[in-house]
């Protein structure tokens, strides 16, 4: 009986921590590396090294990470411990939402103007040109008759 307590005891023991982490949000250190610059470097902290401000950074995260908080609950006491410029993307609001539109818009511009582009010189194409000399049918037919001697290795 004493053995199937302790059984029973250690995997309950075992069974604890794990169920104790279920519900905690699975983040790292490195997962957030990418996403948060070194306030010293200014390069984002994957590629900092061991800088003492990248050091000191990494070692919040990672403190946070041990209390189990998730990514974004990161990224929040991040901006409330080290500025918003802490974060490698700007804020998805206000001005810095700028950082998103002005290229989408630049590539929409881009696209208009290319499709405005290729629909005028379409048009040009099958348009005459009214500068162009008009033939008439007696000097088309000299012309027709040259053509014709020059493609046959006549002499004209």
């Amino acid at each position: 009986m004493r053995r199937v307590a302790g059984v029973v005891a250690a995997l309950v023991l075992l069974w604890a921590p794990a169920a104790a982490f279920a519900d905690c949000p699975r983040t790292t250190v490195a997962d957030l590396e990418d996403e948060v610059m070194c306030q010293v470097c200014g390069v984002p902290l994957g590629l900092a090294g061991d800088a003492p401000q990248a050091e000191r950074e990494r070692a919040f995260i990672a403190r946070q990470v041990g209390r189990c908080l998730g990514k974004r609950e990161i990224e929040r006491s991040l901006v409330a411990q080290f500025g918003p410029s802490v974060l490698a993307d700007p804020p998805h609001e206000g001005f810095a939402l700028s950082a998103y539109l002005v290229p989408a818009l630049a590539v929409l511009g881009a696209a208009a103007l290319l499709i405005g582009w290729l629909g005028m010189s379409r048009r040009r194409g099958r348009e005459s040109d009214p500068s162009a000399p008009t033939l008439s049918a007696s000097e088309r037919e000299r012309v027709d008759a040259a053509l014709e001697r020059w493609s046959t290795g006549r002499s004209l």
